[in-house]
């Protein structure tokens, strides 16, 4: 299953010069010192709080969720503002999953041990994931074509929807603990930097590009723990038997 995901990540960097319109790298630059000098307050919050959020996330760390829920609800006021009806949907879903994340990852059974532990998903969760993103993908798609005619012109309907659907499957196997939620980690922050740019969220731009390398980071991190989980679990049937 790694190698559609590897398929789409190829297709979705590919497509980057439809969505910079073949900006030459002084424009990009200018755009980009531009952007920074812009950023708002609010902006750099929600940057700061995304980023220790991720950090959390990858050390398996509770806090994931009380400081993740400071930036999304700044990031929904702001894809509302700057016409990324996708990604505000995502950053609402955001808060609604991180609320139900937090319950999960605090259970506890009666020995005071966490239930919810770190793991791979399996061939038909695989299954279940691609056929939710591609559900999703389609809704928002079309959603965000109807909201470009009718309300928001600066949609990018493709390109948003590929966001926020990917965002959407790795927030809810996030909450579940599967390693594969970093894979759409990836790929949300592979559609998130050029998006956010050309919308002149140029920090934020920048966020998704540290958030890409912290998902790689995150991805390594949470496969050594499911393995080692995999080996003390083996190690434990075979010493009872």
């Amino acid at each position: 299953m790694d190698s559609e995901l590897r398929i789409l990540a190829a297709a979705l960097v590919q497509s980057y010069p439809l969505l910079l319109d073949n900006i030459s790298i002084a424009q990009l630059w200018a755009q980009f010192l531009a952007g920074m000098q812009q950023t708002s307050l609010l902006e750099y919050i929600a940057v700061v709080a995304g980023i220790v959020s991720v950090w959390y996330s990858r050390k398996e760390n509770i806090l994931v969720y009380p400081i993740g829920l400071i930036s999304t609800t700044i990031y929904v006021y702001l894809s509302f503002k700057y016409h990324l009806i996708g990604e505000a949907s995502v950053n609402v879903y955001y808060t609604i999953l991180s609320v139900y994340g937090w319950v999960l990852w605090s259970r506890k059974n009666n020995q005071e041990e966490h239930v919810l532990h770190i793991s791979f998903s399996s061939r038909k969760q695989w299954v279940q994931q691609l056929a939710f993103f591609a559900v999703l993908y389609g809704i928002i798609y079309f959603c965000l074509v109807y909201l470009k005619g009718a309300f928001y012109e600066g949609v990018i309907p493709w390109a948003d929807a590929f966001a926020s659907a990917t965002a959407y499957t790795g927030m809810w196997l996030m909450a579940r603990k599967k390693v594969e939620s970093w894979y759409w980690w990836v790929l949300t922050n592979i559609a998130s930097i050029p998006l956010y740019f050309v919308k002149g969220l140029v920090f934020t731009s920048v966020f998704y590009f540290v958030l890409l390398l912290m998902a790689f980071a995150g991805l390594v991190e949470w496969k050594r723990r499911a393995n080692s989980r995999q080996n003390r679990t083996a190690n434990a049937v075979r010493t009872k038997v």
